[in-house]
């Protein structure tokens, strides 16, 4: 027997075990999926003793395939994924203040006739503008969706197809 081939049987077919962090994240989606009433409790309680019960990604997959957006849309919804943006907009204002603020002092000490700070500063607050819009609205249009006609989230870390969009709360 050759030492390429690996001995297991499910290693040969290209199964992949899976962590406990792609477990929690799944049983996220489900606990979320119960709290917005997609799921009944018996059904969550059967779907997280699946989730932890499994061995490799293929057996995470269809656990959350029947939920919109593979599930992704309600743990969006949660209050905490809101605070977590919220807060991600207040520090990338705070950012976006202070850099201002040394831009314009360093062109108030330059002496140049022309406000030169003018082009990064639109920058900055168009960047600022976008992120703002994105954690007003990005719910409503479906975060992490777009792309090569993939449909919106794909089907979490554990895919085979297409990149995995990570939602900026969950970071």
């Amino acid at each position: 027997m050759s030492t390429d081939m690996p001995t297991n049987p499910a290693a040969r077919r290209g199964r992949i075990r899976t962590s406990d962090a792609e477990r929690e994240q799944v049983a996220a989606l489900l606990r979320a999926a119960v709290t917005e009433g997609r799921l009944s409790l018996e059904e969550g309680d059967q779907r997280l003793a699946q989730v932890y019960a499994a061995t490799y990604r293929d057996e995470l997959d269809p656990l959350t395939a029947d939920l919109p957006s593979g599930g992704w849309e309600a743990l969006a919804r949660t209050p905490e994924a809101l605070r977590a943006a919220r807060h991600g907009l207040r520090r990338h204002t705070s950012i976006v203040a202070a850099v201002v603020a040394l831009l314009v002092g360093a062109w108030l000490l330059s002496g140049a006739h022309f406000f030169w700070p003018f082009l990064p500063i639109v920058f900055l607050t168009f960047g600022l503008m976008r992120h703002a819009r994105f954690v007003r609205y990005g719910r409503q249009w479906g975060w992490g969706r777009g792309g090569s006609g993939s449909g919106g989230w794909g089907r979490g870390p554990w895919a085979q197809s297409g990149p995995w969009q990570r939602p900026p709360w969950a970071r």
